[in-house]
């Protein structure tokens, strides 16, 4: 609204100048006209006379005069300037009125409203930069009838509107509403004068209360005509009373804003000036040196970092809220820290890296002895890559018992691919956010293992082996191997999303070999995901040559003995193999190695020269007594001991059945630490012993009163599976028979109640065991024959191989046909019927 003080304006208004004033300011203003009006002005002397019903207009841009409100005006036309002298010559009043389009300089009579206020002339005034302008006061409406012509200016004749005063008690109200609701809007003006609202209600028409507060408040110019030409004071008080009651609620709610973007700029005020303060006191003592500097090398590390066009905007907003976070604050380390996470990973997509196959299978073959089948799927792999650049990584799971090379080999598959290399242990990890990292909400937040390992590698295109995936626990924090599936999906990890980043992470380029020592434990959507490789056990040869190459040579540079100090001849190496080792890999093989070199080093130590050669014979002193014999003789000698072949999680190992029967009433009893299925497996056996007793001759009565206790040793190891059943159906058939089985025999197989042999698994690592404890023959169901070719060829050459379909041709090579010809003579003997019997029983087992 406009503030100007309406009451000294009035108060001007009703003592007009005398007439020496008035000739002084004519004198006045014609000398400060320029020519042209000066002219006009002088010219305007034989003019032809006004009629009384003529009225002078001065037209005026985005103003609208109301009767009874004085109001200056600015003159700027020459036809103006002269419209408004000579109204002040003549002692006449004037007409303001207001053109409809602000944008023309010379307007025309059909420019101009029709409706218009008479106004009179309370003083002239001319400004030192050459400007006029008259104070007027408006005194009542008028509207124009037809202009006149022939005048320099704009002259017309009127018709003076007439407001009669209309008094009832709906204008009473109405004029009782408009004080309180201007009064109300005055208070909302912080600048307004307080004479303003007692003028205001001290007004005492109705209609002059209605035109004082349109002509002060702030509406547009047509809205300002509008309420001019309403003749009706009803119509006109209704109009100007919607008209302040919108301007009060805009009033309102710029006060609102007003207070609370003050309270803001005063809450950023102080916090600009605690920020100062803080900044003065940590110069003067030392601390802030290089603050500003630290921003802006994140900040050009940002632009360095070539991160994704939605990464670079997520980042940019957190180094924005970092800017204006003052450094005491909680969570501005915690910020810094993940702008450094995110600065440091390798956003930018891997340069291409020629790759050379041939030099790939020599650094493979240099590295690691055999392996042939990982080392032909590697060199597939690369060979695909070199094709096919751009193609998805592989997912390689090796599978094997600890000491066979899975974590070594991961190491030269990256030195082959010229690769960074991080290894990830899983061992044990039991919280999800060791996989998918924590969110930063957390105190101590960070990323998960394999964007950390991403980190140290430097590279996306970087080798990660996940070690010991099969190891992989479950707790109340969630599933670290759900987490691995997204990790290790080919499809999905091109937007992997690590919590503590909080935006998708590109692995597709990533090569991730995990390693496990067994699948059982491994869940099946983790392990569908992978592309599994076994490796088995190493036979002796095999162990010999990699002591020969690699062993030797790590333990004698890591014990700093020279090669002419010191030798190791292959005698004493299968010595170590055979006498104080028994494993599937070479682990405990290199520690037994390193022993030895220890005691070569104190000796070369002690002052003792010349080369020192280790013969098999001072391995007792160096390494103690033999711990492993070949006691497979020893356990066979008596009747109902049988050898068996076990498969462990780190190889194969040999395994003794023990039966004995002592009197009783015809139980089982099962010890050794046996499982659920090793136990029916014996229940089975026993069962089809005594259904097939009388083809070996077996009295009925040995299992009436008779209990027969199997044992297996180790009682301290937990054994399971349905592998020993042949072994322990030719345990039982020895014992009841009182024939020993042959001590260079061992089998394996799962019999069923019908007495054939079905197929088990770990064929390799069975046979690898048993050539390692000194057995010259391996008896292997029939349908295992498939995995022949996984068996090495130095094994394989060391052992006869007996494949059985049926447990007849166990009991023949195991006790000798012998057996079956002597119960096949006394059933002849015997009885004819019992002849026919056992003949029509045995064509039903082997059939």
């Amino acid at each position: 609204m406009n503030t100007e003080n309406p009451k000294s304006a009035a108060a001007e208004a009703v003592s007009p100048e005398p007439e020496a004033v008035r000739q002084d300011l004519l004198q006045d203003n014609a000398q400060s006209l320029s020519p042209d009006a000066a002219t006009a002005s002088t010219g305007s002397q034989g003019l032809r006379p006004l009629p009384d019903d003529a009225l002078i207009l001065v037209p005026v841009r985005n103003m609208v005069l109301f009767p009874g409100v004085v109001q200056p005006i600015s003159l700027g036309r020459q036809r103006s300037i002269a419209a408004a002298q000579e109204a002040v010559r003549l002692e006449r009043p004037f007409g303001v009125i207001q053109q409809r389009d602000a944008s023309i300089d010379e307007p025309t009579p059909a420019d101009l409203y029709e409706v218009g206020t008479q106004a009179g002339i309370m003083r002239y005034l001319t400004g030192q930069d050459g400007g006029h302008h008259v104070i007027a006061q408006g005194t009542q409406r008028f509207r124009i009838r037809e202009f006149l012509p022939g005048y320099p200016f704009l002259v017309a004749r009127v018709e003076l509107l007439t407001e009669p005063e209309v008094a009832s008690t709906e204008i009473e109200a109405r004029v009782h509403q408009l004080r309180t609701r201007a009064g109300e809007a005055l208070s909302l003006l912080p600048d307004a004068p307080r004479e303003l609202a007692q003028t205001v209600a001290a007004i005492p028409t109705a209609s002059l209360l209605a035109d004082m507060v349109a002509g002060f408040m702030d509406l547009k110019p047509g809205e300002k005509q509008d309420v001019l030409e309403t003749l009706d004071i009803r119509a006109r008080l209704d109009k100007v009373l919607w008209l302040l009651a919108y301007r009060i609620e805009v009033l309102r709610l710029s006060r609102d804003i007003g207070q609370q973007t003050r309270a803001t700029m005063e809450t950023r005020q102080r916090e600009h000036l605690l920020r100062e303060q803080l900044r003065t006191i940590q110069k003067e003592l030392g601390e802030d040196e290089g603050g500003n500097q630290d921003l802006a090398d994140l900040k050009a590390a940002i632009a360095k970092a070539q991160l994704p066009e939605d990464v670079e905007k997520h980042v940019t907003k957190e180094l924005r809220r970092l800017e204006r976070m003052p450094e005491g604050a909680g969570e501005h380390g915690m910020l810094r820290t993940y702008l450094d996470w995110m600065v440091e990973l390798p956003w930018a997509p891997p340069a291409p890296k020629a790759i050379d196959v041939p030099r790939a299978r020599q650094i493979l073959d240099q590295d690691h002895f055999g392996l042939e089948k990982i080392k032909r799927r590697i060199l597939e792999h690369l060979a695909v890559r070199q094709l096919n650049p751009e193609g998805k990584s592989p997912i390689l799971l090796f599978v094997g018992p600890p000491g066979v090379g899975k974590t070594s080999l991961g190491q030269s598959i990256a030195r082959a691919m010229d690769r960074s290399f991080q290894r990830v242990s899983l061992g044990g990890v039991h919280d999800e956010a060791e996989i998918r990292g924590h969110r930063r909400t957390y105190i101590g937040a960070l990323p998960g293992n394999i964007i950390q390992a991403i980190r140290k590698a430097g590279a996306r295109d970087a080798v990660i082996m996940l070690d010991e995936v099969d190891k992989l626990g479950r707790g109340i924090q969630g599933d670290p191997s759900s987490a691995l599936l997204e990790v290790l999906d080919p499809e999905q990890n091109g937007t992997f999303r690590d919590n503590y980043l909080g935006v998708p992470f590109d692995l597709s380029r990533t090569v991730f070999i995990a390693t496990a020592n067994q699948l059982d434990t491994i869940p099946g959507p983790l392990r569908d995901r992978m592309e599994v490789i076994e490796l088995g056990a190493y036979t002796e040869e095999e162990k010999l040559e990699i002591a020969r190459t690699y062993l030797v040579k790590r333990q004698r540079e890591a014990n700093g003995v020279k090669p002419e100090q010191a030798s190791l001849d292959d005698d004493t190496l299968r010595a170590i193999i055979r006498d104080y080792t028994r494993e599937s890999g070479v682990r405990n093989l290199e520690r037994e190695i390193g022993s030895v070199f220890r005691r070569i080093a104190m000796r070369i130590a002690e002052g003792e020269g010349g080369p020192i050669a280790v013969q098999p014979s001072d391995l007792h002193g160096i390494l103690g007594p033999v711990r492993f014999e070949r006691e497979a003789a020893l356990r066979t000698a008596v009747p109902g001991v049988a050898t068996g072949l076990a498969w462990t999680p780190v190889g194969g190992d040999i395994l003794f059945v023990e039966a004995t029967r002592v009197p009783g009433s015809g139980r089982l009893i099962l010890t050794g630490q046996l499982g659920d299925v090793m136990k029916e497996s014996a229940q089975a056996a026993l069962s089809l012993v005594k259904a097939r007793g009388h083809v070996f001759g077996l009295r009925g009565d040995l299992f009436e009163k008779h209990d027969i206790h199997i044992h297996v040793p180790a009682g301290a190891t937990p054994k399971d599976g349905p592998s020993a059943g042949v072994a322990i159906f030719t345990a039982l058939v020895s014992l009841l028979s009182d024939r020993r089985i042959q001590s260079n025999v061992a089998m394996t197989g799962e019999i069923s109640l019908r007495g054939q042999v079905l197929p088990v698994g770990g064929i390799k690592e069975k046979v690898v065991a048993a050539v390692r404890a000194g057995i010259t023959k391996v008896m292997l169901p029939a349908r295992n024959r498939r995995d022949l070719e996984e068996i090495p060829e130095t094994a394989r050459s060391k052992v006869q191989f007996v494949w059985l379909d049926s447990v007849d041709q166990a009991i023949a090579e195991a006790i000798g046909p012998d057996l079956a010809e002597e119960a096949k003579a006394v059933l002849e003997a015997a009885s004819p019927r019992a002849e026919v019997h056992a003949e029509v029983h045995q064509d039903s087992l082997h059939h």
